[in-house]
């Protein structure tokens, strides 16, 4: 294994890697051949029941001003679409008329800072394939940055390495296919080996709140930063109810040997303990993957451990091409943001209504929050127009490609007065359409157009 591990090394130098993202890749090469599941027992936690709510604390209009004022915003923004078939930021995507995820999350800073007269910083932590798309798009805000900070820093990059040999993968046909990010817990690395999080204590800046770049529930906050504030908490994670459909989220735990909160997801569920798993009467509450970072703390935990957090480590099995199955297996090593807080001693975690997760990860929610179902308000944030949002589910044939979706929607239908709307088959909406109650659109095996101006029954 060492020589597979000195080579990415040198892969990673010639490339310009960091150090400290040399130094992480490094701790968790070691581990790909560690013995044992990695995987978190039942009997070793205690659920997560009665954390604070953010509806219920109160916090000095002032406290939260004051708390806003030193608090930075940073947006993931790695990710490509690619499960919806796209190959450029999913952020460009439009969502709202022309107005794209980029568009309304600039629009909820720049009026947050009128409202609070707040600095507030809105930064993107890009890939080396987002980047230069996302900067082109904000180009047109010449207001977004604040003083000399940047409005964007690019994530870590890493070798792909062969599932056998574990060596770095070569690739000549497509040479950027040998490279890979590892994963949203890389932030971390990254803030520190980019500069950024001496740069913004340098500027007076104590917190970060962080979100998906397709979450746009996850908006400027002065409750949930005085609350933060005043918590005098390191680390702070945003947890929602959960219901049914979120039994495969991960959720947090508290780790009976040390009492400290744990993220445990999937991967780290033994089969046999799924059952606890995606009990959501067990375990209430799932990580909405917003969380709350003390800067100050971050930078002293990130000295007294050489810049490596030790989170768990995800090994992910791929091609090296992924839309082609026909080429080498590779494994990519990553990590989640958010089980960071295990490392974070007095870290804390908050339930927060589910109108701060909002995330598009298929065409189900892309129709979702393009319908009638949600509105704008003056803030910019999206906010539901009904009680009870409406379970979406498209024919993955014939809809989970964006491409395919965009030419069968060409009017997104109205959901306001829908519980359900479930699509079998091949349907093309061209008109105006309410949908009513619970609504299913049978496969009638050829392609059909809907040609009533309601369906479903209330």
């Amino acid at each position: 294994m060492t020589s597979g591990l000195e080579r990415a090394r040198q892969k990673m130098a010639a490339a310009g890697a960091t150090d400290a993202a040399i130094d992480v890749f490094s701790h968790y090469y070691e581990q790909l051949g560690a013995s044992g599941g990695g995987y978190i027992r039942e009997d070793s936690i205690e659920p997560l029941t009665d954390p604070p709510r953010l509806a219920s604390v109160d916090i000095d209009p002032d406290v939260a001003r004051d708390a806003l004022a030193r608090t930075a915003l940073i947006k993931l923004n790695g990710g490509l679409g690619t499960s919806m078939g796209l190959d450029g930021p999913k952020t460009l995507l439009p969502v709202r008329g022309s107005k794209t995820f980029l568009d309304i999350l600039v629009a909820q800073v720049l009026r947050a800072r009128e409202r609070y007269e707040a600095r507030l910083p809105l930064i993107f932590m890009n890939s080396f394939r987002t980047r230069q798309a996302t900067l082109d798009h904000l180009e047109r805000y010449d207001d977004l940055a604040v003083g000399d900070l940047p409005i964007d820093f690019l994530q870590g990059f890493e070798p792909k390495l062969t599932k056998d040999t574990l060596e770095p993968i070569e690739w000549p046909a497509e040479p950027e296919l040998e490279w890979c990010p590892p994963g949203h817990g890389d932030i971390y690395t990254a803030l520190v080996g980019t500069g950024l999080l001496e740069r913004l204590i340098d500027a007076g800046f104590r917190y970060a709140s962080i979100a998906n770049g397709d979450n746009l529930g996850a908006g400027p906050n002065a409750t949930l930063a005085g609350w933060f504030a005043q918590s005098g908490a390191p680390y702070a994670a945003e947890v929602c109810p959960r219901t049914p459909n979120d039994r495969k989220g991960g959720h947090l735990a508290i780790r009976k040997s040390d009492g400290r909160l744990i993220l445990r997801d999937t991967a780290q569920t033994a089969p046999e303990e799924m059952d606890f798993f995606t009990d959501e009467y067990r375990h209430p509450y799932f990580h909405a993957n917003n969380v709350w970072v003390d800067l100050e703390a971050l930078s002293r935990l990130m000295v007294e451990r050489h810049n490596v957090l030790g989170l768990p480590l995800i090994r992910n099995e791929k091609h090296v091409d992924p839309g082609d199955a026909s080429t080498p297996e590779v494994i990519q090593m990553e990590t989640a943001m958010g089980a960071a807080i295990e490392v974070f001693p007095g870290a804390q975690a908050i339930a927060v209504e589910r109108d701060r997760f909002l995330p598009v990860k298929t065409t189900n929610e892309l129709m979702l929050v393009r319908s009638d179902a949600f509105a704008l308000d003056g803030d910019a944030r999206l906010l539901a127009t009904t009680e009870r949002l409406p379970a979406v589910s498209l024919d993955k044939r014939f809809y989970a490609l964006l491409p395919d979706f965009e030419a069968r929607v060409e009017f997104v239908p109205s959901l306001r007065e829908a519980r359900s709307l479930t699509v079998h088959g091949d349907w093309t909406f061209s008109d105006v359409v309410t949908v009513l109650g619970d609504a299913v659109l049978p496969d009638e095996g050829a392609p059909r157009t809907v040609d009533t101006e309601t369906i479903g029954e209330p």
